[in-house]
C-alpha cells in the first residue's frame, strides 16, 4: 500500500520584522469628552489615554493594513511573492465577505497566497501568531504575513460612556518566518464564551436592516470586562511565561492589549516584573486599537529603542467573545 507524501516541518519559528500605521487624526479627551458629559482628568484616571488617533473618512481599514505590512515586508527583507499566507485580524473590515486578508495578498504583492480573517477581536492578532507558528512548523508554509488592523472609529457613538471614547484606529503587521532557534513560545489560548455579551455591539446587521436598531456600535461592561481582565487574565498571562521557560526577569518587554493603564499597571504588578522589564503603553496616546493594539504598541518600543532585538516579550491579548490568547516572542 502506498503511503501519502508529507511536507517536511520546520521546528522554530520567529518575527522577522514589524510594521505600523496610526490614524492621522489625535484626538484630544477634550474632543471627546463634552458627548460623554466627562473631563479630560476623569478619563486620564480612568483609562491613562491623553489622545487616540483616529482615520479620517478618505482613509480605510485597508490603507492602514496596505501601509504597516509593507513596512514589515520591507524590514524583513523578503519578496512579498514568498509570502505563502496571510492572515488579518479585524473586527472593523466592513464587509462579511470576502475577507481582507485576501485582498491585501494581492495589493502587497503576495499573489496566490493562502489568505484568510481572524474575528477574535483584541485577541486576533495573538491569534494570528499562534497560526503562523503552526502553518510555518507544520510545513503549510514558509513566510507568514499577520496583520492586526483597526478602523473601530466606524462604529462608535460619541455618546457611549462605556467604550467608544477609548477607541483608535490603526494597523500592525508582522513577517513571520522559519528560524534556527525558538523564537515563539507555545500559546496560551482560549475564551469565556458565558460572558460572550460582556464586550459587543448595541445590535446586528440583521437588526440593522430591520429597522430594530439604528447602526450597530460598540459597547462594553466596563466593571466586568475590568475584573475578568485583571483576576483572569493575570493567570493566562502566567501560564504563557511557564510555558515558554522563562522567568519574569528574563524578559525585556511586556506588551498586553492597550486597553487601560491601569489594567497594564496591574498586571506587571501581578507579575512581579523587575524595573528591567519596558511595560508597553502605546495606549496614552493611539488609544485602544483592539487587534492592531499588540503590533503597534511593539513596534513602537522598537523604534524608539525602549527595547532591543534579540529580548523576549510576553505579549496578552484579551476581548470580546471573550477570547484570549498569550505568547513569549523574540523582538524583532
Amino acid at each position: 500500500m502506498k503511503t501519502l507524501n508529507q511536507t517536511p516541518q520546520t521546528p522554530y519559528t520567529r518575527i522577522y520584522a514589524l510594521g505600523a500605521s496610526r490614524g492621522e487624526i489625535s484626538v484630544s479627551n477634550d474632543d471627546v469628552a463634552g458627548p460623554i458629559d466627562s473631563s479630560d482628568e476623569w478619563i486620564r484616571q480612568r483609562t491613562g489615554i491623553v489622545t487616540r488617533k483616529r482615520a479620517g473618512k478618505d482613509r480605510s481599514l485597508m490603507d492602514m493594513s496596505r501601509e504597516a505590512a509593507n513596512e514589515a515586508i520591507s524590514k524583513a527583507g523578503i519578496f512579498p511573492s514568498e509570502i505563502d499566507a496571510v492572515i488579518v485580524a479585524t473586527i472593523t473590515f466592513p464587509y462579511a465577505t470576502p475577507s481582507a486578508a485576501t485582498l491585501l495578498a494581492e495589493e502587497v504583492g503576495a499573489k496566490g497566497a493562502a489568505a484568510f480573517d481572524i474575528s477574535a477581536a483584541c485577541a486576533g492578532y495573538c491569534y494570528g501568531i499562534a497560526q503562523a507558528d503552526s502553518l510555518i512548523r507544520s510545513g503549510a508554509a514558509k513566510y507568514v504575513l499577520v496583520v492586526g488592523a483597526e478602523k473601530l472609529s466606524d462604529f462608535i457613538s460619541p455618546t457611549d460612556r462605556s467604550i467608544s471614547f477609548l477607541l483608535g484606529d490603526g494597523a500592525g503587521a508582522a513577517v513571520v518566518g522559519p528560524s534556527d532557534h525558538p523564537g515563539i513560545s507555545a500559546t496560551v489560548w482560549g475564551s469565556d464564551g458565558g460572558n460572550w455579551d460582556k464586550v459587543g455591539m448595541t445590535g446586528s446587521i440583521t437588526d440593522y436592516r430591520d429597522g430594530k436598531t439604528e447602526w450597530p456600535t460598540l459597547i462594553q461592561e466596563g466593571q466586568s470586562v475590568f475584573r475578568w481582565a485583571v483576576w483572569e487574565m493575570v493567570k493566562v498571562a502566567k501560564e504563557a511565561l511557564e510555558a515558554s521557560g522563562l522567568e519574569p526577569e528574563d524578559l525585556a518587554a511586556l506588551v498586553t492589549h492597550q486597553a487601560n493603564v491601569r489594567i497594564i499597571d496591574e498586571f506587571a504588578k501581578q507579575l512581579a516584573l523587575p524595573e528591567s522589564v519596558v511595560v508597553a503603553k502605546d495606549i496614552v496616546d493611539t488609544g485602544n486599537t483592539s487587534a492592531a493594539s499588540i503590533p503597534l504598541a511593539m513596534h513602537r518600543l522598537l523604534a524608539e529603542g525602549q527595547v532591543k532585538s534579540g529580548g523576549y516579550a510576553l505579549e496578552i491579548g484579551f476581548g470580546a467573545g471573550l477570547a484570549y490568547a498569550a505568547q513569549v516572542v523574540e523582538l524583532p
